[in-house]
This record gives C-alpha cells, sequence and structure tokens, in this order.
C-alpha cells in the first residue's frame, strides 16, 4: 500500500476533478502492475496498472488507495468492472470512495464477484494524499495550502518592501516543487502589480506543471485589472479563468467555489490575501518556510485574521511535517 500511496502522489495536481489514486497489482510475491491517475483524470489508477500487468492480473493481490469507482463513464468502465474481468483473487483499499456513485458499490461488486476485500489500510495517509479531492466532495471547494516565507521574526520584506530572498535556493526549489502539485496558484492584486511573479514552476522535468495564475481582488471589474472585461454583464460573477496563460481573478476568498478543474490551491500571498483567507478560515494547510534572519521593522506576514480573543488561537493547527531545506526550517501544519 505504499507503494500505491507513492505512486498517487504522481499525479497530484493533475487529475481534478478526479482523485490522485495510486494502484499495485502483485502476484506470487512479484509486482507486475503499477499505475495511478493520469492527467485530466483518466486513465484511472486500476486500468493503467491492470494494462501493464495483462494476464498476471488473474489470481493476483491489487493494491489501491481509493475504493474502485462503480460508475460506468463515456470517459472509460468502472474500475471495479475491470477487476472483475481481469480475474484477480484480492483488493486490499485504502480509503472507501465518498462519491454517491461509488460509496460502498465498488467494493459490493468485488465482493458478490467472489473477490476478497480488504479495507482501511494506511486510511489516514490515503486521506492525506487526496485531501484536495476530499475537500471538493466534502466542503464543495478545493483544498487551500496557504504558503509564507519569513524572517524569524515574522517579517516577509524590509520596510522598502525588499523582499528577494527571504529565504535560500532548497527553500524555494521546494516552493516550486508544491506548485507542481496544485491546479491553481493565487496571489493579491498588489503581489500581481508590484512584484509580477511569473508562479511557474522552474524545476527541471516539471516545467509543463505549472499551476493555473489567479489574483484576488476587491474590484475585479476595475479597468486596471488584466482580467476584467467591459464585455462581460456586470450583474455576472467574476470569471473563473481566462484561460492559456492569463490570469484568473476572484473578488472573495469564498469565490474558490466557483473554480473548475480545481482540487489544490496555493495561496503564495501577500499579506492582506493571506489574512483574507484566514479570516474566511478557508485555509486547510500551513506551509510555512523561516529563514535564520531579523528583519525588525519590515512588512509582517499577516494583516488582520479576525482574532477577537487569544484564546481562540489554540489549538487549531497539527504540525504535520518538519525539516530542514539548507539554512530555512520548513513546517507543515494541518487544520487540527
Amino acid at each position: 500500500m505504499g507503494a500505491a500511496l507513492a505512486l498517487g502522489e504522481r499525479g497530484r495536481g493533475r487529475t481534478a476533478p478526479n482523485p490522485n489514486v495510486g494502484c499495485v497489482v502483485v502476484r506470487d510475491g512479484l509486482v507486475v502492475g503499477r499505475g495511478w491517475t493520469q492527467p485530466g483524470g483518466r486513465p484511472h489508477a486500476e486500468a493503467m496498472a491492470l494494462a501493464q500487468a495483462g494476464e498476471k492480473s488473474r489470481g493476483a493481490t491489487v493494491y489501491v488507495t481509493l475504493e474502485p469507482c462503480a460508475h460506468e463513464s463515456p470517459r472509460g468502465p468502472a474500475c471495479s468492472t475491470l477487476l472483475v474481468e481481469a480475474g484477480v483473487a484480492r483488493v486490499v483499499i485504502a480509503l472507501g470512495d465518498p462519491d454517491p456513485r461509488t460509496n460502498g458499490a465498488g467494493a459490493a461488486r468485488l465482493r458478490d464477484a467472489g473477490i476478497a476485500v480488504n479495507e482501511g489500510v494506511r486510511t489516514a495517509e490515503a486521506r492525506r494524499s487526496m485531501a484536495g479531492f476530499l475537500a471538493r466532495l466534502e466542503k464543495g471547494r478545493p483544498l487551500v495550502t496557504l504558503k509564507l516565507a519569513t524572517s524569524l521574526d515574522g517579517q516577509i520584506a524590509l520596510a522598502s518592501g525588499e523582499s528577494q530572498w527571504i529565504t535560500g535556493a532548497p527553500a524555494r526549489a521546494h516552493t516550486h516543487l508544491e506548485r507542481s502539485r496544485h491546479e491553481a496558484i493565487l496571489v493579491g492584486r498588489r503581489t500581481m502589480e508590484t512584484d509580477k511573479p511569473g508562479l511557474d514552476v522552474r524545476l527541471p522535468g516539471l516545467e509543463e506543471r505549472s499551476p493555473k495564475r489567479l489574483f484576488l481582488t476587491r474590484h475585479p471589474r476595475e479597468s486596471g485589472d488584466p482580467a476584467s472585461s467591459s464585455s462581460l454583464p456586470q450583474e455576472q460573477p467574476a470569471p473563473r479563468f481566462r484561460g492559456g496563460d492569463g490570469w484568473g481573478v476572484l473578488g472573495s476568498p469564498e469565490d474558490i467555489v466557483t473554480l473548475e478543474g480545481v482540487n489544490h490551491l496555493f495561496v503564495e500571498g501577500g499579506a492582506e490575501t493571506a489574512a483574507a483567507f484566514l479570516r474566511a478560515d478557508l485555509v486547510d494547510r500551513l506551509l510555512l518556510y523561516r529563514a535564520p534572519i531579523l528583519i525588525g521593522a519590515g512588512r509582517a506576514a499577516l494583516g488582520d485574521i479576525g482574532l477577537a480573543r487569544l484564546g481562540d488561537a489554540h489549538d487549531r493547527w497539527r504540525l504535520v511535517e518538519s525539516r530542514m531545506l539548507g539554512k530555512d526550517h520548513m513546517e507543515a501544519y494541518e487544520r487540527a
């Protein structure tokens, strides 16, 4: 199952609206097929693994991170049907599929065909791996990661606005890796206009995984915004994406519910945008990079997040990862 989970991570940020599933087919103690959900959501992990295994699938054990789907689609057959037709002997599932089109029906179809089914293996890891897909089903919005790169005293820039670079090259490379695992990336309008960030992925071999770019503004219809258009009816909401390499625009953090084809959203600045997402209680994951420097009177990482009492700040975040990246310290937190 660990191998299947690792394979599923290969698809993260590219499979929306489908989940990023991993699958391993084992026969006689040997891996005979591997698969992960492909870009755009098809083929599914099971279909890819079974195709690789071929006739060796018969009598094999299949490890899959999400319950095989039970619904037919114009884009391909149900994975539970494929597993039955392949004649596998056993299927080990990490996480049940909450999609109402499957939700237990996939496992039931396997059992009805005489296939042994084991569920609940490394479920917590599977939930973390497919958290974007699950957020879509359970919350109706993408999973939101907020990234902050600060000095030890919580500053993101000098008072003059100079911010390149707070962190070193290894931490910045890690940020690019994180970008590659998200379908969309968002900054505030001031950051977009002042810094003119590329927000792309500049790691060798991963350049094609640059996320769609968005910016947040209170005035999405102002002529100065690159995503505004006088041809759009004024009563309509801000456009989701402008297409191509252009920018999409959101009028508020709550507008993320309108984003299509986005399971994971990476919020990368600035201070007011970060605060706005925290104030709206829309941050699921914090990614903090801290450089071993002191700035003093600079620009703080966050604006007002709406905290009325200090006691309300406690027990909201759980540390899930910590590592050194060169001289910088990275910490990842999830909602408690």
